[in-house]
């Protein structure tokens, strides 16, 4: 069944506002039907965020359509923010390393940045995984329609706030902002935020955020999980302790399965509302405790060339950290210091945040402190250094399950990154 479209789209389509824009909504409109798209619905939200951020060199052609797009003036209604940089100085890498970044990997990233500015961007600074938090700005509203790509962000707006995304990819994101319009299909719609999944927690303890979200993605891959037993352990309010979990178990879910939605009973905006009226009759029950979550640890593959190597570097914050998880982190390092009888991190570390979070907790004593512990804050993606050959070839360690998906990254618990930064890997 053809898409049923509107004067404007159809005028659009015909080709009366230009070529270029024509071919953006013959992609859109394709994209729709690929999924069964019944119409076009405008993009209500006050800002998009795009997920390619990245001036790879071998992204020519995408150079080449954003040029076009600035000539014919098709510029974004929305302003944007975008996913993190590849590169900061501050990160430790050696001289061969570095060369491999600046001449054959993100060697256009200047050039780009520049399109990027043309096209939209939000500010200079607007650059994180983690677009929704308060330092950043851009946080849509509940029942907002958006045309965003990256994961995490995408499962974190539909979940926790309430708002309507599907998992676009790049580019898509950029031409849904350029119309004003996406096509309606999978998660904009109301049946397809339904439920597939009952996932019954019966753990002893708080579950780890990550692993936790790992468990529920490789379960239910695209499906909507309808999760029983977290509030428990979260509680009724979407606190900031809540909504820091949520982005971290969501970005596991969205990374390790291909989740972009997930209702948490007497938490979450859309299970507040409907309750269990948003499962499917039906739907598959998953339950998850102890010793489930001990299996989903112990199946992950470590695929270090020496599995015994010690580590040569650590990286916290895939997403992007919020501003009091940088404060609850000083705290624990400085204990796990002082407990071990040690000054500085035993093992190179970097936590990585958002550029408006991080000029918040500069302004802040615990900024000095976490320096005084050796650990550096940056705002790159950790992924984009990892796809550098050199580091994937580095026993790297995480506690974040989206790296340790993509990457040769090693993954433990944040109790156990804490012990290895700490004490050591003896």
């Amino acid at each position: 069944m053809a898409m049923y479209l509107t004067d404007e789209q159809q005028a659009i389509l015909d080709g009366k506002k230009g070529e270029v824009m024509q071919k953006v909504m013959k992609t859109l409109v394709q994209y729709g039907e690929i999924f069964g798209a019944d119409k076009m619905v405008p993009v209500t939200s006050k800002y998009n965020h795009l997920v390619t951020s990245f001036g790879l060199k071998a992204l020519g052609p995408v150079y080449e359509l954003m040029d076009k797009l600035i000539d014919a003036g098709a510029i974004s209604k929305q302003q944007f923010s975008m996913d993190p940089r590849p590169l900061d100085k501050n990160v430790p890498s050696n001289l061969i390393m570095d060369l491999v970044f600046k001449k054959f990997m993100y060697s256009r990233q200047d050039f780009y940045e520049g399109q990027l500015e043309k096209l939209g961007l939000l500010d200079k600074d607007a650059f994180t995984c983690a677009c929704y938090l308060d330092q950043v700005g851009n946080k849509p509203q509940k029942g907002e329609i958006l045309s965003w790509a990256e994961s995490s962000a995408v499962v974190y707006a539909n979940s926790v706030l309430g708002a309507r995304c599907n998992r676009n990819s790049g580019i898509v994101d950029l031409m849904g902002s350029i119309l004003g319009f996406v096509p309606s299909f999978g998660l904009l719609t109301d049946e397809g935020r339904k439920a597939k999944w009952i996932i019954k927690i019966e753990t002893t303890k708080k579950p780890e955020a990550q692993l936790l979200g790992s468990a529920i993605g490789m379960k239910v891959m695209e499906d909507v999980p309808y999760i029983e037993g977290l509030d428990k352990w979260l509680g009724s309010e979407l606190t900031d302790e809540a909504c820091t979990y949520l982005k971290d178990f969501g970005a596991a879910t969205a990374s390790n399965g291909a989740v972009g939605l997930y209702h948490i009973e007497n938490l979450t905006p859309e299970a507040k509302d409907m309750g269990k009226a948003l499962i499917m009759e039906d739907a598959k029950v998953y339950v998850i405790d102890d010793k489930e979550l001990k299996r989903v640890y112990d199946s992950y593959p470590v695929i270090w060339k020496n599995k015994d190597a010690k580590p040569k570097l650590c990286f916290m914050g895939c997403p992007h950290m919020s501003l009091q998880q940088l404060k609850d982190w000083t705290e624990k390092v400085e204990a796990g210091l002082k407990a071990a009888g040690n000054k500085k991190v035993q093992i190179p570390t970097v936590f990585t945040a958002a550029p408006g979070v991080l000029k918040e907790f500069e302004k802040t004593p615990y900024a000095a402190r976490l320096k005084a512990t050796g650990i550096v804050t940056s705002y790159i993606c950790p992924l984009m250094y990892m796809n550098n050959p050199l580091a994937g070839k580095m026993p790297v360690i995480t506690s974040s399950n989206k790296l340790r998906t993509y990457t040769t990254a090693r993954y433990y618990t944040d109790d156990e990154i804490l012990v290895k930064i700490t004490k050591g890997d003896k």
